[in-house]
This record gives C-alpha cells, sequence and structure tokens, in this order.
C-alpha cells in the first residue's frame, strides 16, 4: 500500500530554534513568514522560526535586559515530532494533518490537526487510550458539557466535539498550546462547540461541565482531583500517568465518592481511568 501524499507542502520542513533564559515581554512582532510561536518554560522561552532569524531575536532582546541567548539549534519538523506527521487511523478517527486534507469540512469521522510545534498528533498511547474512553463517555448522549485541561493541540476537546459533545471548554497554560488549539478549532469549523482558553487548570475546576478530560501531568492532576470542581462532575477521564503515578492516584480515588468504570494500561507503563463520580 502506497503512503498518503501531501496536497501541498509541509509548512514546517526546518526548525530553528532559540533557546533564551528569561521571557519576552511583549513578544516582538517577528517576520511572519518565519516566525511559529514561543514556547514559555518557568524562567526560559523556545522561539520558533521556519528560517535562520539569528539577527532578529539578537535585535528582539537588545530591547530586553532580563532576556539571553543561551543557545540555538536546527533541525527537521520530523526530528522535533519524532516522525513524520502523516494521517493516521486512530479509534474512529482519521487524524491528519490539513497539508493532506482535500476538503476543509471533513466528516465526522475526520480530525484536522495542525501541531505546529506543539505535541499532541493523537500517535501517544495515553491519547488512543482517552479517545477510547471518550467513545464511551459519550456514547449515550448524556455528557452535554466537557472540561478538557491541558489542550495541546486541541485534540481531544474536538474528539469531543465530533462524538457529539455540544459544548467543551478547552485550556492549556502554555499561551502557544492554546494558539495551536485554536487553529485546529478553526481548521474543524467547530468554533460553536469549542472554546478554548489560556490559564492554570485549577482554576477552571469550578466551570460547570458534566465530563473532565485530563491528560495532564502528575503533579497537577494529583491537585485537580482533590479539589470541590472534581466532585462536581458526572464523569471523568484521568491520562497521562506512569506507573507509579497511577498507583497514586487510584490511591486518592479510593478516599472519594467514585467509580473506576474502565482502567487501560499500556506496555505496563500508561495508565489511563474513566469514571464516574457516585
Amino acid at each position: 500500500m502506497m503512503a498518503p501524499r501531501p496536497i501541498f507542502p509541509n509548512p514546517y520542513q526546518d526548525l530553528y530554534i532559540y533557546y533564551l533564559s528569561g521571557r519576552l515581554q511583549p513578544v516582538p512582532a517577528f517576520n511572519q513568514d518565519d516566525y511559529i510561536g514561543c514556547w514559555e518554560e518557568g524562567d526560559f522561552s523556545f522561539l520558533f522560526f521556519t528560517r535562520p532569524s539569528f539577527e532578529q531575536v539578537q535585535n528582539a532582546i537588545a530591547d530586553q535586559p532580563g532576556a539571553e541567548l543561551v543557545d540555538d539549534y536546527y533541525m527537521t519538523y520530523e526530528q522535533w515530532q519524532g516522525s513524520e506527521i502523516v494521517p493516521c487511523r486512530i479509534g474512529p478517527f482519521t487524524v491528519t494533518p490539513p497539508w493532506f486534507a482535500t476538503d476543509p469540512a471533513q466528516t465526522d469521522s475526520t480530525i484536522l490537526i495542525d501541531p505546529g510545534v506543539v505535541f499532541g498528533t493523537g500517535t501517544h498511547p495515553t491519547t488512543r487510550d482517552c479517545l477510547e474512553a471518550l467513545a464511551l463517555a459519550l456514547s449515550d448522549g448524556t455528557m452535554q458539557s466537557a472540561l478538557d485541561l491541558g489542550t495541546g493541540t486541541g485534540l481531544l476537546a474536538l474528539a469531543a466535539a465530533r462524538l457529539g459533545c455540544p459544548k467543551t471548554l478547552a485550556i492549556d497554560l502554555t499561551f502557544l498550546a492554546t494558539q495551536t488549539a485554536r487553529r485546529n478549532v478553526r481548521l474543524n469549523r467547530l468554533d460553536h462547540r469549542i472554546l478554548v482558553a489560556q490559564g492554570d487548570a485549577e482554576k477552571f475546576m469550578d466551570f460547570t461541565s458534566d465530563l473532565m478530560i485530563s491528560n495532564i501531568h502528575y503533579d497537577v492532576m494529583r491537585r485537580l482531583i482533590q479539589t470541590t470542581g472534581f466532585l462536581k462532575k458526572k464523569r471523568f477521564i484521568l491520562s497521562g500517568l506512569m506507573r507509579s503515578e497511577a498507583a497514586h492516584v487510584e490511591s486518592l480515588l479510593k478516599g472519594l465518592p467514585v467509580r473506576i468504570i474502565q482502567r487501560w494500561n499500556q506496555d505496563g507503563i500508561w495508565t489511563t481511568f474513566y469514571g464516574a463520580i457516585c
């Protein structure tokens, strides 16, 4: 079987990455033809471009004394993402980058994902398990709203909408991730069903929703399930947990009025829980 061929070239063939100490406030107006975005992690920033942009970066940090260039890198897009981004079948969906798409409208079984430099194309085992859990949660039509915490590219929020969830609030702490998720919501023409917002996941736990989706770092998750907002949900999907982390989360859940409906374990490493609030 021949591999699928793109309709037009992947716009991220080459990546030029500039690693800075400090944060750019505000982020300068870089050349939009070359600039992908800024990923902030603690007190460090990573600037992504599709062409060499050393001079642009140097000029930008010259105006911000708190910022300093630590290093710069070149790599292909495949090296950054770990493999070539091509259409793939994941559960009930075909997840495809837009440069392979022939019809922007697509169908209910297709999700367009332009990941940019954000991770989350659906190939990770926990994402696959979350999609299966979503299909179970949304099968009877009782889940009318969802809260997707740590949305990344927006894939799980998009899947929830494709599976019939009328309203989803998708949250990510990182501005670049929310930009990416919003772009994907527009690509899939699901603006009427999904709202993307930037912020701390804990601050959104009191948002009224039937279903909580959280494929997120363990340290954040264990705090989320101890909030009063968690027990106001009807169902939950918790994922991204390694073996010891999953054991700790399960121990916390045993002390709460919840019921684990199904548990997935991939390769003895990754665990996903789907459950109900009693």
